[in-house]
């Protein structure tokens, strides 16, 4: 269920933009705009013609009640990161540390998206550095801007660029890392069905960058190791 508490509309109108700008955001149209339940009458229309069309008796009490059940978990769960209504408050505070130099990680950060292909489960873990300029964010902000962004249909080169770019603005640094290692259900579960392999994916800025640095070393031996 998306938060109900703690968001910042107008910073995710911020970031929506920002994102844009950056041709980093989500293919979107202004139906992303319309209210929840318009959304979900909608959805629930639609997802019975394909049930309908699979062979499906949805007069059996099994399945009466499925459509509305896909729409809301669309709508209320697994995509609620398509509303920047839902964007997490990210309360921060004066760097009077000075920690210039040294960097913050969060690492195991859980990823639970859906490929935009074939809208079945990416399920991972995400690490994520910055180094502090002007700003301090709560800890919980990075776990809580990983998430949001993983819930909406995703590819997850943008997934990962999204969250590098996002952590930027925030936090008023370039200096930032995400690494996202995942098994992806569209390779596991159909087409060639591998069960063992992953996808890891790399986005750094500002120092982070820098290929023979010793932050962007030390940064992939942590978010590598166990």
């Amino acid at each position: 269920m998306h938060p109900s508490y703690k968001n910042d509309p107008s910073l995710g109108k911020e970031v929506h933009a920002y994102l844009v700008k950056q041709g980093l955001e989500t293919p979107m149209t202004d139906s992303v705009k319309e209210s929840a339940e318009k959304k979900i009458a909608s959805i629930t229309d639609s997802f019975s013609d394909i049930m309908i069309d699979l062979g499906l008796d949805l007069t059996d009490d099994s399945l009466t009640d499925t459509p509305k059940r896909v729409a809301k978990m669309f709508v209320n769960e697994i995509f609620y990161g398509l509303n920047y209504d839902y964007f997490p408050k990210c309360t921060a505070i004066e760097n009077k540390m000075k920690t210039n130099g040294s960097f913050l990680l969060e690492k195991n950060i859980n990823v639970q998206s859906n490929c935009e292909h074939h809208f079945v489960v990416i399920d991972g873990l995400a690490t994520v550095a910055y180094v502090a300029d002007k700003k301090l964010l709560g800890l919980s902000k990075l776990n809580r801007i990983v998430q949001f962004f993983a819930k909406r249909p995703q590819v997850q080169e943008r997934l990962t660029e999204q969250v590098r770019a996002t952590i930027q603005y925030v936090a008023q640094t370039d200096d930032v890392a995400v690494y996202i290692d995942a098994k992806h259900w569209c390779v596991k579960s159909r087409g060639i069905q591998d069960q063992t392999s992953s996808t890891v994916t790399l986005s750094v800025g500002g120092v982070f960058a820098e290929k023979s640095s010793e932050i962007r070393k030390e940064f992939l031996n942590l978010a590598r190791s166990g």
